[in-house]
């Protein structure tokens, strides 16, 4: 993968964090919830996603 692809990827990904967290924080959801969910999602991909 080309440098600039490889920076742009990682701008997209920081600013749609970024854009998560203000939205969360605007609607009132505390953190740890936030990333509890975050966790839970998490696993469950990597559970949808194994291969045996």
């Amino acid at each position: 993968m080309p440098l600039p692809h490889f920076l742009i990827l990682i701008l997209a990904v920081v600013l749609t964090a970024a854009l998560s967290l203000w939205l969360a924080a605007k609607a009132g959801v505390p953190l740890a919830v936030l990333g509890i969910g975050a966790l839970l999602a998490a696993g469950l991909v990597r559970l949808m996603a194994r291969v045996e």
